[in-house]
C-alpha cells in the first residue's frame, strides 16, 4: 500500500530500531522493533488492518510474510517506508510531539 493510501484508522506497526524511531515517526504509529517481533507477535492486533512500516520497506515485507505465515491476513506492508511517507507529506513526528526525521 502506497504511504500516501494508508488509513487513519489503520493500526500502524513500526518495525523500526530504537534509534530510528526516536528520531521519528508517524503520530499515531505502534513501535515494536522488527527483532523483537517473535517474542511480542501477541502485540499485533489479529482483529483489525494492520500496515507495518519500516525506513524503506524491506523489513516491514519481511514482517508482513512472518506474520501471514502466523495466521494474519489484515495486514500490508507500506511501499517506500518512512521515507515515502514524509515525501508524501505525511506527519513525522518524536516522542514528545516535536517535528521529526526519518533516520
Amino acid at each position: 500500500m502506497p504511504a500516501s493510501a494508508v488509513p487513519d484508522d489503520v493500526y500502524l506497526l513500526d518495525v523500526r530500531e530504537d534509534d530510528e524511531w526516536a528520531a521519528g515517526h508517524a503520530p499515531a504509529a505502534h513501535h515494536l522493533p522488527m527483532t523483537e517481533l517473535p517474542a511480542r507477535i501477541a502485540d499485533v492486533p489479529d482483529d483489525r488492518e494492520v500496515a507495518v512500516i519500516c525506513r524503506s520497506g524491506g523489513r516491514s515485507a519481511q514482517v508482513v510474510a512472518y506474520l501471514m505465515r502466523n495466521g494474519w491476513d489484515q495486514v500490508r506492508n507500506v511501499e517506500g517506508g518512512m521515507g515515502e511517507w514524509a515525501a508524501a507529506g505525511r506527519p513525522v513526528v518524536t516522542d514528545d510531539g516535536q517535528p521529526g526525521r526519518v533516520a
